[in-house]
């Protein structure tokens, strides 16, 4: 007869996005020193760019730790109250270079109200947007914020290098309280697909295996996992 089943659910994990949980690497020390740059960002303005899970929201929370700036995804622009903004506000502005995705009318009212945030923030206050790409290649429709995000200094987060790769895996780790010996962490960096996506989506199979399967998080379990996404 069958044991009982392990149910698993899918918890909700609480990323560390202080300034000291950010690994600085070669990868990244540049656009951390843009950032730091501020309040002298010309135009009050500075995008980050970088693939997907390198870091790019991590690092707008470490700038509006010291900002005080609120984040905003670039789809709910269209339901911002423009005229709430504090005098010398900051905002963030994430996954811009996704407004093309959305359906055409919200798209082009999400543009519309960055175009006069841009604008308003400019004369007093300060402004970060993000993408995947630098702006000069985001899809924008509206010529006047195409060239006005084109025109914005761009903080690139590349691709990871060994050290940061592990520390993201250390770090996505510890999100979920799962406490990892080092040696199983270079042997996922010498056989997992070498992107930040990659790291994440491996990190959140190995918990639900665990939480299925009753067992910690350990090399042979990885090697389990591993094989069978061959």
């Amino acid at each position: 007869m069958a044991g009982p089943r392990q149910l698993v659910f899918d918890l909700a994990t609480r990323p560390a996005l202080g300034r000291a949980d950010f690994f600085v690497s070669p990868a990244n020390r540049l656009a951390l020193a843009q950032v730091d740059t501020w309040p002298a960002w010309p135009g009050g303005r500075l995008a980050i760019a970088g693939p997907a899970g390198a870091g790019k929201t991590h690092l707008a929370h470490v700038w509006a730790a010291r900002s005080g700036a609120r984040l905003l995804p670039a789809a709910a622009l269209a339901a911002l109250d423009i005229g709430a903004l504090p005098e010398g506000a900051a905002l963030v502005v994430e996954d811009v270079d996704r407004l093309p995705e959305l359906p055409a009318a919200q798209a082009g009212a999400a543009e519309e109200a960055l175009f006069h945030v841009a604008n308003r923030l400019a004369a007093a206050g300060a402004l970060m947007v993000s993408g995947r790409e630098p702006p000069a290649r985001w899809a924008i429709r509206l010529p006047d914020l195409a060239s006005r995000l084109r025109a914005s200094p761009v903080a690139r987060l590349e691709a990871p290098d060994d050290a940061l790769l592990a520390a993201v895996l250390l770090k996505l780790f510890g999100d979920r309280q799962i406490v990892v010996e080092v040696d199983l962490v270079q042997y996922l960096l010498t056989r997992m697909d070498r992107s930040f996506e990659a790291a994440e989506a491996l990190v959140a199979e190995l918990d639900r295996a665990a939480l299925a399967r009753r067992r910690p998080v350990t090399r042979v379990l990885a090697a389990e996992i591993l094989r069978g996404a061959e």
